[in-house]
């Protein structure tokens, strides 16, 4: 055998492995990005359940206070509920509520003298707002994975993967949060 005949043979093999070793490493990336992505869902999904949690016990802190409670334990229990079953549109949902549900209960216990000085109220309060920091955290590190993700998902050659093993865009989590107009403060000239 000559060593044309050699390279006839050859040739193909080695390319075989070369692009076996280019599905094997743009599989494992599009995995570890979408268990990632899971994973860090999963985080969201913690915390989302710590902040009703914590609203519920705000809640009891302030019954009788707040009109309604009823209705507001009750679309805790229900958001709760949910939390667990859907992606991330269905938590995106669950954060606007809760978000909402928060607003007012914190309100609630700003408008009463006796409640801002509660200590349990007041320490409610202040873990609220580091599970909702916590929360913030979460979603950056979320959609960052998911833009990764998404980036393989549209460009080539990793494209040609994620459609071969049916992996999809995956949804960026998209919470509304209020937009604070920066409080300034004007020095008046003597």
């Amino acid at each position: 055998m000559e060593l044309t005949d050699l390279l006839w043979y050859a040739a193909p093999v080695v390319v075989l492995v070369l692009l076996g070793i280019v599905f094997a490493y743009f599989y494992n990336r599009l995995y570890r990005y979408s268990n990632a992505a899971d994973a860090n869902l999963g985080q969201i999904r913690v915390a989302l359940k710590k902040r009703l949690d914590m609203i519920e016990q705000l809640l009891g802190a302030v019954r009788g206070y707040v009109q309604h409670e009823r209705e507001v334990f009750e679309r805790i229990a229900e958001m709760r509920g949910r939390l667990f079953e859907g992606g991330a549109g269905e938590i995106s949902e669950i954060e606007r509520e809760s978000r909402g549900i928060t607003g007012s209960v914190m309100a609630v216990a700003e408008d009463y003298p006796e409640l801002r000085a509660n200590e349990t109220v007041r320490k409610l309060m202040d873990a609220i707002v580091s599970v909702e920091d916590e929360i913030a955290r979460h979603r950056y590190t979320f959609n960052n994975i998911v833009q990764e993700f998404n980036t393989m998902v549209d460009t080539i050659p990793s494209n040609l993967i994620a459609s071969a093993i049916g992996h999809e865009k995956l949804e960026y989590l998209q919470f509304e949060e209020p937009l604070e107009a920066p409080e300034i403060k004007v020095k008046a000239e003597n």
